[in-house]
């Protein structure tokens, strides 16, 4: 058996590894956009078989450990490239899946019709243009193969191979995969994190142990990090409710990804408004994609962490609560900006990147009445991480020099990963004796290094950091 590391490989984004069995069966797992776009450029260069630096053809199987585009988000051009077997995953993320690579078709119908509108064609573009964009109907084509799989429960998939789901937290649906693979009479398991959540989380149950496995495939996002704020969000999210809207007559602006971190604000906010005497502010939820998922986790409720479901059972709902406004169109999304009273806008995209988000960030920057809440990572180069590092008091915002006027906030109780502690709790679970090679992914380089050497100090001696297109025989 073969491991070959086609993605988040020394970096964080862009999920994809290919096992390939002795007799040629080839398993994708994940399938995910990588979010560097420079880096993409560079890399598919190289690539003699188009998109994908292997043959989509000959790829028999694709395992989907989660819903997130980093993860997800090049399913329908492996379609397009050939590939014509299944995707495996659970119930939620086929769900979530569907609505987030809807969501990437629309703004790549939107993409095109502006670099078909442009009078100047870049090479980049014209590359962009011809090879990465994929639309609603080759959407729709991949999710009619993609199959739901039950959480622990042994999926046979090939004669010699199967593999099991177990909860990871980190988002509804999510999963750790552990395969189970005979070769020549033996049998060797291979397990992949998937992105960890962390314990206590809102909505979401804590990951679970995963067996004992011969090879893990292992997350670092936090590999060199703790989390900082060890208050519950609903109280961390009350004071700063209290500072940004209450004491002054502000509004509060908080970037948030609709798939995710959206239904984990409404569901805080819900129990503030219900268990404290907090005025109830107007909140506007400025996501379709956030509306609509977050329909999902009502639907997957069951799936939902024992406190949730509590709650769901004594208020009745999870979600909705007085004051709570969903914003449907761009026209009313933009005139939330004359809206006088003090209010709370719940927009996306979490790092502010492009979406409704970046309007409402460019109209408020400059309002000392203004509060923006950054609640989770945001990569190198984005809006979001120049809010969340305030390295300049200026910001270029769609071709505007903005001075920083509004006060700039961040917690990281919403944060969707496990951190340091998490990690090396979770390797922990696995025998020192027994684990023959850690393969670290998902994380930026320094933070597999360090990482790499707590584990090394713990007696986990064959930990690796592959490179990207490094082959492993196991």
């Amino acid at each position: 058996m073969k491991l070959t590391f086609f993605g988040a490989a020394r970096q964080v984004t862009g999920s994809m590894y290919l096992l390939e069995l002795e007799d040629g069966y080839q398993i994708l797992v994940d399938c995910g956009t990588n979010l560097d776009v420079q880096d993409k450029l560079d890399k598919r260069d190289d690539n003699k078989y188009g998109l994908f630096p292997f043959d989509a053809s000959l790829i028999n199987v694709v395992v989907l450990t989660h819903a997130h585009i980093d993860h997800s988000g090049q399913i329908p051009n492996l379609y397009r490239e050939g590939f014509e077997g299944q995707v495996l995953c659970s119930n939620p993320t086929l769900e979530l899946a569907e609505l987030l690579l809807q969501d990437a078709a629309s703004i790549n119908q939107k993409k095109h019709k502006a670099i078909q509108k442009s009078k100047r064609k870049s090479k980049k573009y014209k590359s962009i243009d011809s090879e990465d964009l994929y639309f609603s109907r080759q959407v729709d084509e991949a999710m009619a193969n993609f199959v739901p799989i039950a959480f622990g429960k042994k999926f046979k998939f090939h004669p010699q191979a199967s593999v099991t789901l177990y909860p990871a937290g980190h988002l509804l649906g999510a999963a750790h995969l552990v395969f189970e693979v005979e070769e020549g009479g033996a049998f060797k398991t291979i397990g992949f994190s998937g992105d960890i959540g962390r314990k206590n989380y809102p909505l979401l149950v804590d990951p679970e142990p995963m067996p004992a496995v011969d090879y893990l495939v292992m997350e670092t996002t936090y590999g060199n990090r703790y989390h900082q704020d060890q208050e519950e969000p609903v109280e961390a999210l009350g004071k700063i409710i209290k500072s940004a809207c209450l004491d002054k007559p502000g509004r509060l602006i908080i970037p948030a990804f609709s798939v995710g971190r959206t239904q984990a604000m409404l569901y805080t906010l819900n129990k503030l408004y219900s268990e404290t005497q907090i005025e109830p502010i107007k909140v506007f939820t400025d996501s379709p994609l956030g509306k609509a998922s977050t329909k999902v986790y009502e639907k997957y409720h069951r799936l939902l962490n024992a406190e949730a479901q509590m709650f769901r059972k004594e208020e009745e709902n999870l979600f909705d609560f007085e004051n709570l406004h969903y914003v449907e169109s761009t026209e009313e999304s933009k005139a939330l900006s004359s809206h006088l009273e003090p209010c709370i806008i719940l927009s996306s995209s979490g790092m502010v990147q492009g979406g409704r988000v970046e309007y409402h960030i460019e109209k408020n920057i400059e309002n000392p009445y203004a509060t923006i809440l950054m609640i989770g990572y945001a990569t190198e180069g984005t809006i979001g991480h120049k809010l969340l590092n305030r390295t300049q008091r200026e910001l270029t915002i769609n071709h505007k020099k903005l001075t920083i006027q509004a006060d700039i906030q961040k917690i990281d109780v919403f944060s969707g990963h496990g951190d340091l502690n998490d990690l090396i709790n979770f390797v922990q679970q696995q025998p020192r004796e027994s684990l023959k090679k850690i393969f670290l992914i998902h994380g930026e380089l320094t933070s597999m290094e360090h990482f790499k050497g707590i584990l090394e100090g713990k007696g986990y001696t064959q930990v690796s950091i592959p490179e990207y297109r490094e082959t492993f025989t196991l």
